[in-house]
């Protein structure tokens, strides 16, 4: 079992300390959830769109969070014990309770959740302030009181 010691970074960097204790539990093994089944796709430049396969659960039963960077999806099915009624010989159709977590991204937040056909579809947005946005920084001459922006001049190569 391979293990990364992420102490040496600690001391070099400061606010990181998500980051490594993301790749640090990521690097341990699961215990191998598979239920539900799910999607992570990409709809757009900072949209996306989590689908889990939920068939046989209802609105009520299901439960959508977020909290911390740490979104939480929880189904929980109401027991409808029909005693008497009739008796499985099989049973294929899981009935279990689930809990999935899913780690967001700074500035991800959940837009809209909507269960259709059995499948719930999550629509996430990366929403980054403006504040953090690249910007263009003009640059004053002194002397000059107008202010001027860098623009790069490629100057033709000559072929010897």
């Amino acid at each position: 079992m391979r293990h990364v010691d992420f102490a040496p970074l600690y001391r070099s960097t400061v606010g990181f300390d998500r980051l490594f204790n993301l790749l640090d539990t990521r690097g341990q093994p699961e215990q191998a959830q598979t239920y539900p089944p799910y999607n992570i796709e990409r709809t757009g430049d900072n949209t996306y769109r989590i689908t889990m396969a939920v068939a046989g659960f209802g609105e009520q039963e299901l439960s959508i969070e977020a909290h911390a960077h740490v979104l939480t999806v929880k189904g929980e099915k109401n027991e409808e014990e029909s005693a008497g009624e009739s008796e499985y010989l099989y049973r294929g159709i899981a009935k279990r309770a689930f809990e999935r977590r899913f780690q967001l991204a700074d500035h991800v937040e959940v837009q809209a959740a909507s269960l259709k056909n059995g499948l719930l579809h999550i629509d996430l947005l990366r929403n980054i302030p403006e504040a953090m946005k690249p910007r263009r920084i003009a640059i004053a001459a002194e002397g000059n009181d107008t202010a001027k922006t860098i623009e790069a001049q490629v100057a033709p190569q000559q072929i010897n």
